[in-house]
């Protein structure tokens, strides 16, 4: 019977500081109803939440109180109305432009019933982690695929470059 009470006792603590750490985030505590269970020690969220970003947030908050072993994340991404894939590739286009961190003559998007697939090409890991946090800010993303490619060398330049190591190599040779 005590330890019945004591486990009750641990579940209420872990389930008020998770409630905590996701009130301290003004944005998610005043915009969403976000519900927490603790279930056998292991934390469950359940709610809606507007964007793939809000859903995250929230993830990385609980993931920050320590007692958290595991953790269900079971938050459901909804927008008001319907929108399209277009839409979806409207919002992330914006969020993209809006983001200094990526250049959107590297990098694009696609979408297929709210997986953004983010195209192009790119050699900076740095840019495709922001844009991989830009799209997921806009609304009706569930999932962020990248599959941005490195830069294409062109064959000239690839030519230029080998020719010089080769050149190298034949002066190393004589020596």
């Amino acid at each position: 019977m005590a330890k019945a009470k004591n486990e009750e006792v641990k579940k209420e603590k872990l389930k008020n500081k998770v409630e905590k750490a996701l009130a301290q985030d003004k944005e998610l505590s005043k915009s969403y109803d976000i519900n927490v269970d603790v279930i056998d020690g292991d934390v469950h969220l359940s709610g809606i939440v507007d964007t793939l970003a809000d859903k995250n947030r929230a993830e990385r908050l609980v993931r920050s109180v320590p007692e958290v072993q595991y953790l269900d994340n079971d938050l459901t991404i909804s927008t008001d109305g319907a929108i399209t894939d277009k839409g979806v590739e409207f919002e992330v286009s914006e969020e993209l432009q809006a983001d200094p961190r990526v250049n959107t003559k590297h990098i694009g998007a696609k979408s297929s019933r709210g997986k953004v697939f983010l195209v192009g090409h790119s050699d900076d890991p740095e840019e495709i982690k922001a844009a991989q946090e830009a799209a997921s800010r806009a609304r009706g993303v569930k999932e962020v695929i990248s599959q941005v490619k490195p830069v294409k060398q062109d064959p000239e330049s690839y030519l230029f470059h080998s020719q010089v190591r080769n050149d190298q190599e034949e002066t190393d040779a004589h020596e």
